[in-house]
């Protein structure tokens, strides 16, 4: 298994600080050469550019440092990697690769064809050094998101002008998802050093249809490339204001009319707000689903979680329509598996074994573990201070069990700073925890390899190594390490498909985590906007939008 010591504590930060560490596609264009819109179309048909508005400032623009979401979505649109995803879904397809991989029997080699007559926005000619170049420094330069490509590659090798040969340490079937990863894209290598630390963090230079004017702290613009090789973007430009975490100076522009569209971060109520200025005709609401999951984590190490009938008391008696209604105001989906809705693997597994509120089911389950209204199965329920949704959802959890239950089972909310949090929650100190996950990469396997594979365990003691110990559930199970193995080396999609499903219903069986809703993603416009449209990976395809 690749569970490294570097990849889980970037997962595990990932699980604290999920709001701004997540994976993004790369820029999805057609898959031939030949461009249907000419820039001097667009240029008479659409006389301005595109201004958005966001409160998210990006720390880095460089492929092999960026690790936000901010930096990310500039990089999707200015970059392209070899694979990316079909708008809008989790399907990988061919972007500068021409097909895809070729794999070894072993699925260790992996040879990639590459796609003739791109050039770099300085002028330099794409070809597989190039692409060999870019990875590498991925890797070398050791930024934030280096892992995910470090902890997997052996060698790279151009063994061909327009072919590239990676060989892995071991078998891994979501290679692709890497490779579709936005910071792993192509790079001018006239532009960029290969060493340790050495970052560009203003500059920004790929094969994509927009080529960077400006980057400062409050604005960036995005030009459009007149020598793309794919299709042309259908508007002038894109310029960015950044707001500076300032939603409210967001919300107020984009209710005056002084941008185009908003997108991240809105509050709650003011999202509320503009999808009734949707239903008015004044604004434009996209809706679209997000990937990012949020669950409760139980402790297996510390009663009463140590008890199995008590970990399933507890996933029978969420009442996640409670939650998205009372708490989150509609803004997201229920959830019943580590898996979002947006793969095809996710199956509803926790609502068909224990349904949504079963009291009964929940009031059963205790009293076979022992519990009574004089005898309570107390559980406290940790989350980061600085979440005040979390902490309004431990107290409607607290209520409603004790409500519902008459006393049989008592959560005790509790709040700490964020670094503690995510400190503790490694060492087991949280019987129970509300946490979060943003995947690294759009496949399955994210949502579950790190939270429930464990190198190093036993019934006995649970998890003492691995990202079962790292995300706090401490679960241990040796039919779970066997079936991550199989569904990391299955070289068929249906027969990874069909061991995606033992794991959850193993994982619904096991309760080391309960799923309780998925985000949803929101982008405002004026009604004379078209053609936006928000991937899984929370990307704007920005070529698409048009007045």
């Amino acid at each position: 298994m690749f569970s490294t010591r570097k990849f889980y504590q970037s997962a595990a930060i990932a699980l604290l600080f999920g709001s701004f560490l997540v994976s993004c596609n790369p820029a999805p264009q057609e898959e031939t050469n030949t461009s249907t819109t000419t820039s001097e179309e667009v240029a008479t048909s659409s006389e301005s550019r595109i201004l958005i508005g966001t409160t998210a400032q990006p720390r880095t623009i460089d492929p092999a440092d960026s690790y936000e979401i901010a930096g990310l979505n500039i990089i999707y649109n200015v970059t392209e990697s070899l694979y990316t995803y079909e708008l809008g879904t989790t399907d990988i397809k061919p972007l500068l690769a021409t097909e895809m991989p070729t794999i070894s029997a072993d699925g260790l080699t992996y040879v990639i064809p590459l796609r003739e007559g791109v050039k770099f926005h300085d002028g330099e000619a794409f070809n597989a050094e190039a692409m060999k170049f870019s990875l590498d420094r991925f890797i070398q330069n050791q930024g934030k998101p280096s892992f995910l490509l470090g902890d997997i590659i052996e060698t790279i090798e151009a063994t061909g002008e327009y072919e590239l040969t990676i060989t892995l340490q071991k078998p891994f079937a979501a290679f692709p998802a890497l490779l579709a990863f936005a910071g792993a894209s192509a790079v001018s290598p006239a532009a960029y050093e290969i060493g340790e630390g050495s970052f560009a963090p203003n500059q920004l230079i790929g094969t994509g249809p927009y080529v960077l004017a400006e980057f400062n702290s409050d604005t960036i613009k995005l030009d459009r490339n007149d020598d793309y090789w794919g299709d042309a973007p259908k508007n002038a430009g894109v310029d960015m204001q950044i707001f500076n975490s300032n939603a409210a100076n967001l919300f107020n522009s984009l209710r005056t009319g002084a941008v185009d569209i908003a997108y991240q971060s809105l509050e709650p109520e003011q999202i509320t707000t503009l999808i009734a200025d949707d239903e008015a005709g004044t604004v434009q609401a996209i809706e679209a689903a997000g990937t990012a999951v949020n669950f409760m984590v139980l402790n297996r190490n510390i009663a009463p979680l140590d008890q199995l009938e008590v970990r399933q008391a507890i996933a029978a008696l969420i009442d996640r329509n409670l939650i998205n209604e009372r708490v989150l105001n509609g803004q997201a989906e229920p959830l019943y598996s580590l898996i979002p809705t947006s793969f095809a693997a996710s199956k509803p597994i926790f609502e068909e074994t224990y349904g949504n509120a079963d009291i009964e089911k929940a009031k059963t389950l205790l009293t076979e573990a022992g519990f009574s209204a004089e005898n309570p199965a107390v559980v406290p329920l940790w989350y980061p201070s600085g979440s005040t949704t979390r902490g309004i959802i431990a107290t409607t959890l607290k209520e409603f069990a004790n409500r519902e239950l008459g006393g049989m089972l008592q959560f005790e909310p509790s709040s700490v700073e964020g670094a503690s949090y995510f400190k503790n929650i490694a060492q087991g100190a949280y019987p129970a925890a509300l946490g979060n996950w943003y995947p690294d990469f759009l496949d399955a396997d994210n949502y579950i390899h790190p939270m429930l594979d464990c190198d190093q365990g036993s019934a006995e003691k649970g998890c003492e190594s691995g990202g079962a110990q790292n995300q706090g559930s401490f679960y241990w199970s040796e039919a779970m390490n066997g079936l991550i193995d199989a569904e990391r080396t299955a070289t068929e999609p249906i027969e990874r498909l069909a061991v995606f499903a033992e794991i959850q219903k193993l994982m619904a069986l096991d309760v080391p985590y309960i799923p309780i809703w998925q985000g949803k993603e929101y982008v405002f416009a004026q009604p004379n906007i078209q053609g936006i449209t928000v991937n899984p990976s929370q990307s704007l395809p920005l070529w698409l939008i048009e007045k």
